[in-house]
């Protein structure tokens, strides 16, 4: 929003914006910290090496939910205030996965890529309709993508420790545990932060345990699914698909198997 940025300008003496254009590895920040008193993130690598650079910063505010790319204790340690954002890209994630999910139900990448190709196949597409769509976090942006998910006639279940019953309750969406979400669903959209509890949780044991022929989207972080388990899942061919937002090294390696997958998209 051209708007926000002539406010923001306005309202301190000097803006430095990210020069590269993507997000900045500790390295990078460590460049940029010196002299600055305020820093808006989005997913920089700030660890204890960058804020080693800071000498008169006083507040990290993330652009969205997850603070997981911070080092809290060295920011406490020099008394900087570490905040976030939740919901403030909850709407635009939520479309993302909503149109990975369309994606993957109506193989529009394959359907593109040999139309290209000079081919013209028979593709055979999913309807959403009577399909179970299972969300695990029902924060922010899994409301939101359950919201816009119940207009699709299909089934959507969610897991969430911390869920907000009322929400799911008026608005038709199923609180279950993670196995019974795991078990049941055509489509896995995932939508939780790093914790240790979420870190590698889609393992070989989670992705033998959904259904066979089920598609996993993953538009929360890549430390949350194991690739190399999920490469073998696609494989096998006990999943049909997957399209991932997020990865374990980012950007991810050119050779990474995911990125030459027909049957996976990658963002």
């Amino acid at each position: 929003n051209p708007r926000l940025k002539t406010d923001l300008e306005a309202a301190v003496g000097e803006v430095i914006y990210n020069p590269t254009g993507k997000p900045l590895s500790s390295e990078e920040v460590a460049l940029l910290l010196p002299g600055m008193n305020g820093y808006i993130a989005g997913l920089d690598q700030i660890d204890r090496q960058a804020l080693s650079a800071a000498d008169t910063l006083k507040v990290i505010v993330r652009y969205g939910a997850g603070v997981d790319k911070v080092d809290l204790a060295a920011a406490a340690e020099k008394g900087i205030i570490v905040s976030n954002t939740p919901g403030a890209n909850a709407v635009a994630v939520a479309e993302l996965a909503l149109c990975l999910i369309l994606m993957l139900a109506r193989q529009i990448q394959p359907a593109v890529s040999a139309l290209k190709k000079g081919e013209w196949p028979r593709v055979p597409g999913l309807s959403l309709q009577e399909k179970t769509i299972g969300i695990i976090g029902l924060g922010a942006i899994g409301k939101q993508l359950a919201l816009r998910l119940v207009n699709f006639d299909c089934r959507v279940i969610a897991h969430d420790p911390y869920a907000d019953a009322q929400f799911a309750a008026h608005n038709h969406i199923e609180l279950v545990s993670q196995e019974t979400l795991v078990a049941e669903s055509d489509f896995i959209s995932l939508h939780c932060p790093v914790l240790p509890a979420t870190v590698g949780m889609v393992n070989e044991t989670f992705l033998q345990s959904m259904k066979k022929g089920a598609f996993l989207v993953n538009t929360s972080r890549g430390e949350v699914v194991v690739e190399s388990a999920l490469i073998k899942a696609l494989e096998s061919g006990h999943l049909a698909g997957a399209a991932l937002d997020a990865f374990e090294k980012e950007p991810p390696d050119p050779a990474n198997l995911l990125l030459s997958m027909p049957q996976v998209i990658c963002t």
